[in-house]
């Protein structure tokens, strides 16, 4: 059950079928209604990257209803006002953005692209374990932070301090 004042948190990667669909699903799990995760990008893909998929559901992550989404969706008017919006890769997080309503918190968390070429397939498993497992490390300190006690700014450097570690 999400709580009415909970946070909303947008990842962003270019294609939106790997990482930022793993930080929506982690923080959205982990968060246990205090978070509610949300994932976009500036090219979507068709769909998510089946070996994301797969990995979620390894990890007993739910996948159901997943899709790679524009970032447009996130910045029209009706659309949830981010709290926090958070860059997964490299590219999303040197392109110009759109403006989100409600001046959210932002951070880059780079995170090698789990699909890059160098991977054999055979090896993509693997690969893309280790990227959700990063995402959700920096997830769990993400959620140990006491926001409510925290001004603005010192909350804007504590996560963005998560993505260098």
């Amino acid at each position: 059950m999400t709580e009415p004042n909970a946070y909303d948190v947008l990842f962003l990667c270019t294609h939106n079928s790997a990482r930022s669909i793993m930080g929506e699903v982690i923080i959205d799990y982990l968060g246990k209604g205090r978070f509610r995760g949300y994932s976009a990008g500036s090219m979507p893909a068709t769909a998510p990257n089946p070996f994301a998929l797969k990995t979620l559901a390894n990890l007993k992550f739910p996948t159901a209803g997943l899709r790679s989404k524009n970032w447009d969706e996130f910045a029209k008017p009706d659309a949830p006002v981010m709290d926090f919006v958070i860059t997964v890769c490299d590219n999303a997080a040197n392109e110009v953005c759109p403006i989100w309503p409600g001046q959210p918190i932002t951070a880059h968390w780079g995170v090698e692209d789990p699909r890059s070429p160098r991977v054999p397939t055979s090896k993509s498993f693997v690969e893309f374990a280790r990227v959700a497992h990063i995402l959700r490390r920096r997830i769990q300190f993400f959620l140990s932070l006491p926001l409510a006690k925290l001004d603005a700014l010192m909350i804007q450097k504590q996560v963005r301090k998560i993505g260098q570690q």
